[in-house]
């Protein structure tokens, strides 16, 4: 936006995205302008380089560590990972076998050779009076006063100004992660086999600078692994973690124009499929019949993704990661066919691990050819063998690729997860409703969405407590209620003996207070519902990353419900060019 006040294209004075009174056809243009060659995203790129996370602080003498109940002084390396685990001592993670044994053996490599001498058993250290000065600390911070905590949040605006920023083509956009990730103990998700490993310090020396002419300055004493000019690329920064060997990145913030193009690309190709969609069902559904097995487990594949949303899957190295698969790396172990159960036919029972170890169950009715196939496909395997044994994503995609150009399995996914939001939205509410009640019936839309594409979440800690807490504040409100109705009614009772005006005044000032409390009981139990409903979905994956922004506001427009109360400030700027384009009217 500041780059369009820059450019004179609006006067200073124009409403800014997201009031519904304004939606100019040139911002759309912003998103089209400057056009580059094919592959090209820049010609000029500056910045600041990643800010490092600040070198470790040694523990106070008096805070100790202890071996088999005596006082043990760690060298500084050994007590910096010591730190690391004595911060989760509250955790669950402390708790699992995997994250306790990777985190000793991790711990014991960077040891002395005179504490492994000493140190050869995790049941035998006590981290607790370590834990208790972070406790302590944690608390204090949290005590400051007003002025104390004013000055270190002017200290955070001051890093952000200086690293937060990168001049891209003349225009200053603001970067997304520009935080190099401080070292610590590996979580993952689920049961992951790698939890409790030692993410390393990254250095300046582990860091590839991608710029254009002039580099940024490495801290001192250090230089930069690498320093390039690739323009067909969006990153400013990148280095490998040391746990996965995956590549990590510095990218624009999502607000940035280069940014908000791919989103708005993304769902443009996903649109491109509801006109197409049709001819491939058609397609698939006869490659049932196909005398090529790899043809018939591609289409049987592929009528998973469609009506399933999985996602394609990938191969990965024996033990490299956890064992999550996707559609096409599905194993016989992981399905199981019934020809009847629980009043259906042809049902199928998938069981597995998912992205981010987030367990899949689902039973689901089959079209009988896809359930015949599926017997075949099973016959005289073992349990570890692939499902789609003649299929890979490589040979998945270039097939979807010749179907449509710019398709793959996650368009589906983008696709069927927008439509189902639509259909929904149309389907759930009502416009007699007061915005709480629209609330809810877009929460109950986002959440079909979201147990499509399986977005789970554990119940989090503090679900019972906060439910506590509002129950607490239904039954005040209840009872608010009730002496309200007897105040009305008593104003009532006045009005009826003595016909004063004074006491027919009185009477409407009782009716509306009456009214206004039952309005917001009503918003607290409609919150307690939506809270119930959502403890273990997640809804932000599906809303921030699948669903078309421009359904979420073509309906808070049409229905009169504040973009805010859909998307926070962070996402309203991420989706800047969807609130400027989008008027009440848009399908997808």
């Amino acid at each position: 936006w500041s780059t369009l006040l820059a450019l004179e294209l609006f006067p200073k004075d124009t409403p800014r995205p997201g009031m519904f009174s304004w939606v100019p056809a040139c911002v759309s243009a912003r998103w089209e302008e400057e056009k580059k060659a094919d592959g090209v995203k820049w010609t000029h790129l500056e910045h600041r380089g990643p800010y490092f996370a600040p070198p470790y602080e040694p523990l106070p003498h008096e805070v100790q560590f202890y071996y088999e109940g005596k006082p043990l002084k760690l060298s500084l390396a050994t007590e910096e990972i010591a730190t690391f685990y004595a911060k989760m001592l509250d955790h669950e993670y402390t708790t699992k076998e995997t994250f306790q044994n990777n985190f000793f053996h991790d711990w014991r490599k960077e040891m002395t050779s005179e504490e492994q001498e000493i140190i050869q058993d995790l049941d035998k250290c006590d981290f607790s009076e370590i834990h208790k000065y972070f406790v302590d600390k944690t608390e204090a911070r949290k005590a400051l006063p007003k002025e104390e905590k004013q000055k270190l949040k002017e200290e955070a605006d001051k890093i952000q100004e200086e690293y937060g920023y990168c001049i891209l083509d003349g225009h200053r956009e603001k970067i997304g992660n520009f935080k190099t990730e401080p070292p610590g103990l590996f979580r993952g998700r689920g049961n992951h086999p790698k939890m409790g490993m030692l993410k390393k310090r990254v250095m300046p020396e582990d860091i590839i600078i991608n710029c254009s002419r002039r580099i940024p300055e490495p801290p001192e004493g250090h230089k930069w692994k690498e320093v390039r000019f690739d323009n067909t690329v969006t990153w400013l920064a990148s280095w490998t973690e040391n746990i996965q060997n995956t590549l990590k990145y510095i990218m624009l913030n999502p607000s940035s124009k280069l940014k908000g193009e791919k989103d708005w690309q993304k769902y443009e190709v996903a649109r491109r499929l509801k006109g197409v969609v049709h001819q491939i069902r058609a397609q698939y559904r006869a490659d049932w019949k196909s005398r090529e097995m790899k043809k018939r487990q591609r289409a049987v594949a592929l009528y998973f993704i469609d009506k399933l949303a999985l996602r394609a899957g990938n191969e990965k190295e024996e033990g490299e990661t956890a064992d999550t698969v996707g559609c096409c790396s599905l194993r016989v172990e992981h399905i199981r066919l019934h020809p009847q159960l629980d009043g259906q036919e042809h049902v199928v029972e998938l069981d597995f691990l998912g992205k981010d170890s987030i367990r899949y169950y689902n039973k689901v009715s089959v079209e009988k050819p896809v359930f015949r196939n599926l017997q075949k496909f099973v016959k005289n395997k073992d349990p570890t063998d692939d499902l789609f044994d003649r299929l890979t994503t490589t040979f998945l995609n270039k097939h979807l690729q010749h179907l449509m150009d710019g398709l793959t399995a996650k368009v589906f996914r983008t696709y069927n997860a927008s439509i189902t939001l639509q259909e929904q939205l149309k389907a759930l509410t009502n416009p007699e409703d007061n915005i709480a009640g629209k609330l809810l019936s877009y929460n109950r839309a986002n959440r079909a969405v979201a147990i499509l594409c399986n977005h789970q979440r554990s119940v989090p800690k503090t679900f019972a407590k906060s439910m506590e807490i509002l129950q607490t504040k239904i039954d005040a409100k209840k009872k608010q209620v009730e002496e309200a109705q007897q105040e009305l009614k008593k104003a009532e009772d006045e009005f009826e003996d003595t016909k004063d005006a004074k006491a027919e005044v009185n009477v409407e000032k009782k009716k509306k207070l009456l009214k206004r409390l039952e309005e917001q009981l009503a918003r607290l139990n409609v919150q307690a519902t939506d809270k119930e409903e959502n403890k273990q979905i997640a809804l932000g994956t599906s809303k921030l990353n699948y669903l078309d922004p421009r359904i979420s506001i073509a309906w808070c427009k049409k229905f009169g419900v504040p973009i805010e109360r859909i998307y926070n400030k962070t996402q309203r700027e991420k989706f800047a060019w969807a609130i400027a384009m989008t008027d009440e009217d848009f399908e997808f």
